[in-house]
């Protein structure tokens, strides 16, 4: 099944090109109310199906999608989490959260903030949502805590300077506050749980730039797994319904993110939305994808974004 937020709070089951209000069958609202739907989906199970076939439903074009989790408990992610087509080896694991301020609904709008950034970067991300409370979980368990998938943008403002950055240490999810700005978390359109989605270690992954084909990547370029990747961040911190975990992405297809542009990720099975770009600055790069980027991560000789400036 798909679920959606909408309207401002609503809950609704996806029914063909339709939306069935589901809100009496949660508690609350927006966040509190998918929560609610997510903890106690087992046992609405039967009625939720119900709806789906005899449910009477409005159109999609009709109405205003939310995030399908507005404000999630926790935005976990992994960085470094895929192999560049083949070109690299699996690294030790590490990952960063993300601000619960960040989150955008589609269609909303991304405001590149006034900082002296290198570049920003959209990375294409499928997204987990957690189903249940853990810790410590185990990678042959990990799967039982996932509810289902959405789809994710980790937007990145790429910030250097002439000091060092500190080394990375182990075992912590610290927040990156460059990836942390508001609207720097696009989820959408819905939820999918789990069992509709064939193998979630396989789904091609698109992203488009004013129709414009950049990223284009499949998740089976993972480094590590989801469910290694479950075992890893619940060592740190534990999960909850709701909790979403961007799984990481593809660097080949970054490019940058600029005034004017509308962004649409595109994830196999599980559904595609866009948003806006504006930047009050009106700064400019480069159209198309960053080689420069793609080159430095797929080589391993620096990082994202380094060596680039606005034009």
């Amino acid at each position: 099944m798909k679920f959606v937020t909408y309207d401002g709070g609503k809950t609704g089951l996806i029914k063909g090109d339709g939306v069935v209000d589901i809100s009496s069958h949660c508690t609350g609202s927006g966040q509190a109310a998918m929560e609610s739907l997510i903890s106690n989906y087992e046992s609405l199970k039967g009625d939720l199906e119900k709806l789906a076939k005899d449910g009477d439903a409005t159109p999609l074009s009709s109405l205003k999608l939310d995030a399908p989790l507005p404000r999630p408990g926790k935005i976990l992610a992994m960085g470094g989490n895929f192999l560049e087509n083949g070109a690299k080896k699996p690294a030790p694991m590490w990952g960063f959260t993300k601000s619960l301020d960040a989150v955008l609904a589609p269609g909303g709008t991304v405001v590149l903030p006034d900082i002296d950034a290198n570049i920003f970067h959209h990375e294409a991300e499928l997204v987990l949502v957690f189903g249940k409370n853990g810790e410590n979980i185990k990678s042959a368990e990990a799967m039982d805590y996932v509810f289902g998938y959405t789809c994710g943008l980790d937007v990145s403002a790429r910030i250097f300077t002439d000091t060092p950055a500190p080394a990375r240490v182990p075992n912590t999810l610290p927040i990156s506050s460059a990836k942390s700005y508001n609207g720097f978390a696009p989820m959408g359109p819905c939820i999918v749980t789990k069992d509709e989605i064939t193998n979630p270690q396989n789904l091609h992954v698109e992203l488009r730039v004013d129709g414009e084909l950049r990223g284009d990547y499949n998740t089976n370029d993972m480094g590590n797994t989801i469910e290694e990747s479950i075992e890893y961040v619940s060592a740190i911190e534990s999960v909850s319904p709701g909790v979403v975990f961007y799984l990481g992405t593809n660097h080949q297809g970054l490019g940058a993110m600029q005034d004017g542009d509308n962004i649409e990720i595109t994830i196999e099975q599980v559904g595609s939305f866009s948003f806006n770009v504006s930047d009050p600055l009106k700064r400019k790069w480069a159209k198309g994808v960053d080689q420069e980027t793609a080159k430095a991560v797929r080589e391993g000789t620096s990082g994202p974004g380094r060596s680039v400036r606005p034009l």
